[in-house]
């Protein structure tokens, strides 16, 4: 599935919308969403980008499709699991040397050493309730530089005290932005929200803005 070269990657989509999640929430952001995964979370919501095959395109031609957007909008980097790919690295260094401002979500199970200086990580944990928070890297908790932020999507009370015992156990607070987010089938955010109040825990409930804005789109949105 994932591209051997450095010169194509497989992709899902390309898009441009306002950016949801982190703390660049509300912003215009062209996303480039990557085909592959090495984890299959339960609630997963962009099963299509292991599901379905991906477009193979070269990067010139990625660099072209997103300079027909405005320059100031953010690119954030998707997937899927796009550190799979080993063509994620030169595109990530040529959106850095045209001085786009560059986020990479990742799932945290894939060494992030190679990520150039300059992208924000969003790293996103994996909590129990997902089946697969037994992949994450440790060490990337250590390869994460000043900047870069997590995210932790969170199912039921079990999966927020797992969280809340991660980001303490790790001394996370204060170093990075933290996100606390609920799967919504699963999860009210007010219930989420009463236990941040009652533990006094400081990382930020967020709600993906971009399901509140277009709650009937489901891809490229």
């Amino acid at each position: 599935m994932a591209s051997q070269t450095e010169s194509t990657l497989l992709l899902s989509e390309i898009f441009y919308s306002i950016q949801g999640e982190s703390s660049y929430a509300g912003y215009p952001c062209v996303f480039v969403r990557l085909a592959g995964c090495n984890l299959r979370c339960r609630w997963c919501d962009a099963c299509y980008t292991y599901e379905e095959p991906g477009t193979a395109w070269e990067l010139p031609a990625i660099l072209r499709e997103l300079d027909r957007y405005p320059a100031a909008a953010l690119v954030e980097i998707t997937g899927g699991e796009p550190l799979l790919q080993a063509g994620v690295y030169p595109l990530m260094e040529h959106l850095l040397a045209a001085g786009r401002t560059v986020l990479l979500e990742t799932n945290g199970s894939l060494a992030l050493e190679l990520v150039p200086a300059g992208v924000v990580v969003i790293m996103d944990v994996k909590c129990p309730g997902s089946g697969m928070a037994d992949q994450f890297d440790p060490a990337n908790l250590r390869r994460l530089r000043p900047g870069d932020e997590l995210k932790f999507v969170l199912a039921s009370r079990a999966d927020y005290d797992w969280a809340a015992d991660f980001v303490r156990d790790h001394g996370l607070i204060g170093r990075h932005p933290i996100h606390f987010s609920p799967v919504v089938q699963e999860l009210t955010p007010a219930d989420l929200a009463q236990w941040l109040l009652a533990d006094g825990l400081a990382v930020q409930l967020q709600l993906q803005l971009h399901t509140l804005l277009w709650p009937e789109i489901k891809r490229g949105m």
